[in-house]
């Protein structure tokens, strides 16, 4: 090989192998302006951001709390199998239909009722009802009504004047009243006598003996409540039921905000486990659509002291100062027919036996006055 070819061949080999070298030494200069310790800090500290900022999203989107969402309890979309399948949680009644997008519990026809009912009992100490609904209709403004219900009672599946269903239940119910009964004032939904503007959400607990007082919007039963302007209106409208450590709670997000408004905050409330998630609404002469979209419950994990894990377990739903329902709980324990009977009879008895005695008695002090005189 000529000596000109090889120091031709050499001269090229130096030349790739600087090539080589000026890009292997960018390469390690590109690698140390990427990673060296500054620009790795500046990186997690824009993930840390971006991470927080898709977590505060995600909770504020309806609130949730998967981690203790209790799905045996709750009814979501798209609510497979509700009322007829076997393995489905709840049952319909009524006039409540499903659509793809709601359960509608009273459409916006006169004379109609309708509810869900989990068939489930609750056995949590501590939870909380998170429920999405919406209420609409083609009425004018205050000619529509009469509003929905949420449960948590012993008693299921039953008809009556209260928004739908029973009477004189076992439990809590909370409402969502949208017609003021007390005045019948059509122009005005404002009730001078209590200072209430309605739409109108309330709580009331009951023992099995205490009514509702469905023309009066159950004024004299309420354990509190608040505004709530909730029909016709754009944006989604939530109600909050939390229940622990024997407070009831309950709360409203309907401006659109996603911010919960207190709306009913009272310790004292004593409710038995073991009883039924319900909502219901009916229609009389004016009528509305209620639909309800979601109702999600959550365990809530609470500590509690030694003494109040040994409570004994309740069997009468009682609220702490509240007169009229601890009245109607001791006439509850009055005497039945049977008992005032035998009390009578008994009586009678006594009576008789201490009118023999003081006759036997008379007599015989009387014989012993006769002998002094002998």
């Amino acid at each position: 090989m000529p000596t000109t070819d090889i120091h031709h061949r050499r001269r090229r080999m130096a030349a790739n192998m600087s090539k080589s070298n000026r890009f292997r030494l960018s390469s390690f200069q590109i690698f140390d302006l990427l990673f060296n310790q500054r620009n790795i800090n500046e990186l997690i500290c824009l993930f840390t951001v971006v991470l927080l900022l898709t977590c505060t999203c995600l909770a504020d989107d309806g609130y949730e709390m998967d981690d203790f969402l209790k799905r045996e309890y709750s009814l979501t979309k798209p609510y497979q199998g509700l009322g007829s399948s076997s393995s489905s949680h709840w049952d319909l009644m009524g006039n409540a239909i499903i659509t793809t997008e709601h359960v509608r519990l009273t459409p916006d026809l006169q004379s109609r009722q309708g509810a869900v009912w989990s068939r489930v009992p609750c056995y949590l100490r501590d939870w909380e009802l998170q429920v999405h609904f919406k209420i609409h209709g083609q009425g004018k403004k205050n000619l529509n009504g009469d509003g929905m219900a949420l449960w948590y009672t012993k008693e299921r599946m039953q008809t009556g004047p209260v928004f739908g269903n029973m009477n004189l239940f076992t439990g809590l119910g909370v409402f969502v009243d949208t017609y003021p009964n007390e005045n019948n004032n059509h122009e005005k939904k404002y009730n001078p006598s209590t200072q209430r503007v309605f739409p109108y959400v309330s709580g009331m607990v009951g023992n099995g003996t205490l009514a509702y007082e469905h023309d009066r919007d159950g004024q004299s039963t309420e354990l509190g409540g608040c505004t709530a302007l909730v029909r016709n209106i754009p944006h989604d409208t939530f109600l909050l039921i939390r229940y622990t450590k024997n407070r009831l709670t309950i709360q409203i997000d309907v401006d659109g905000k996603q911010q919960w408004r207190d709306c009913l905050d009272l310790p004292g409330v004593r409710l038995p486990q073991g009883y039924f998630f319900g909502a219901s609404s009916v229609t009389g002469d004016l009528s509305d659509n209620h639909d309800l979209i979601s109702m999600k419950l959550y365990q809530l994990t609470v500590e509690r002291p030694q003494e109040e894990e040994e409570e004994e377990e309740l069997t009468v739903p009682s609220v702490d100062n509240f007169e009229q329902l601890n009245k109607v709980e001791v006439q509850e324990e009055g005497m039945s027919g049977v008992q005032l009977f035998f009390t009578i009879v008994f009586s009678i008895i006594g009576i008789f036996v201490l009118g023999v005695v003081a006759v036997v008695m008379y007599g015989r002090w009387k014989e012993n006055s006769r002998k002094r005189f002998y």
